[in-house]
């Protein structure tokens, strides 16, 4: 627990230290967040504030992760881990930056960020696979999934890491949310002998609180898809080498729960397009706007109030997945 510990201190700290440097850079650089049209109208009011803030959480979690490492060690899955959240980050980034050279919040493709995701997440699956990490590593809540096991934890890793970039869309939400969800899996790991993939997760934490210095509201950095990717993607990676999938799945419920309301928005609306054309769909929508977290503000409930609640609910959340990773909830 102390690598754990030192890690995540370490992390949080170099992110506050190395944020105010990348900060006034991208400032400079005129790297700054178009705000996209389907956001609510007060949203308006943050256009302009510099985006890729993601690298300031990168920054403290390399600093966390490497000090941690040359303390105890590193095996060959949390090398493996460390490797794809650095891939993963470059997606976010290549996305980010060609959103800013067309000056719009269209970067990459839908189709083309998704094939980027899956080689990525490919890649990782098919070394954890040849290293062998675990003997047990495709049996899964006592459950032997066999060969199954290797595209499900594809799906995991796009699918979270999607839901954490549908999640960062308001101050702090996707940062805090992650900070807790990877906390907890540092906690977890943290009684089995995965000491390199604890250091890694408490670093993550570390990295996301940190990056709360100047991201809380009212954000002086968006964390861009540049951090929001490697988030969620970073905590699939860590989940699936230190087998916590479904502690993982249920300490990231909040994230989930985006993803879902948009979903259920698009399908409901092309749904009733059809049979009831294009005027009907628009006036009969599931949420006054999706993700859940513009639903949220669309109702009156301030943007501050939304963030703290997603941030309880996480915290709720991972205490549920370290009650089943304890087995009190089985």
């Amino acid at each position: 627990m102390t690598a754990a510990v030192v890690s995540f201190a370490v992390s949080l700290f170099a992110a506050v230290a190395f944020g105010r440097p990348i900060l006034r850079w991208l400032q400079a650089s005129g790297v700054r967040q178009t705000i996209s049209s389907d956001a609510p109208e007060r949203h308006a009011a943050k256009q302009g504030t510099p985006t890729m803030g993601g690298l300031i959480l990168l920054a403290g979690t390399v600093c966390g992760t490497v000090v941690g490492w040359t303390a105890w060690g590193v095996s060959s899955g949390g090398a493996l881990a460390a490797c794809a959240i650095g891939l993963s980050a470059a997606i976010g980034a290549l996305d980010d930056r060609l959103s800013l050279r067309r000056g719009t919040n269209l970067g990459l493709k839908a189709r083309e960020k998704f094939a980027l995701q899956v080689v990525v997440a490919l890649a990782f699956v098919a070394g954890v696979a040849l290293i062998g990490a675990r003997r047990d590593q495709t049996i899964v809540a006592g459950l032997d999934l066999g060969p199954a096991y290797w595209p499900l934890a594809v799906v995991l890793i796009v699918g979270l890491s999607n839901a954490t970039n549908l999640a960062d869309g308001l101050d702090g939400l996707t940062a805090g949310s992650a900070a807790i969800a990877s906390a907890g899996l540092a906690v977890m790991l943290s009684s089995g002998s995965g000491k390199d993939v604890t250091v890694l997760a408490a670093a993550l934490a570390g990295g996301c609180a940190g990056l709360l210095w100047y991201g809380a509201y009212p954000a002086l950095v968006f964390m861009g898809d540049t951090g929001s990717l490697a988030v969620g993607a970073g905590l699939a990676y860590i989940g699936l080498v230190g087998k916590l999938e479904v502690p993982l799945i249920v300490a990231t419920l909040p994230f989930w729960a985006e993803t879902l309301s948009v979903m259920i928005q698009v399908t409901v609306f092309k749904w009733r397009k059809r049979r009831h054309g294009i005027e009907f769909a628009r006036a009969h929508r599931v949420f006054r706007r999706a993700p859940l977290h513009h639903h949220l503000e669309e109702c009156g409930v301030p943007e501050t109030r939304i963030v703290a609640r997603f941030w309880l609910c996480a915290a709720a959340c991972t205490a549920l997945g370290l009650a089943w990773h304890l087995g009190l909830a089985r």
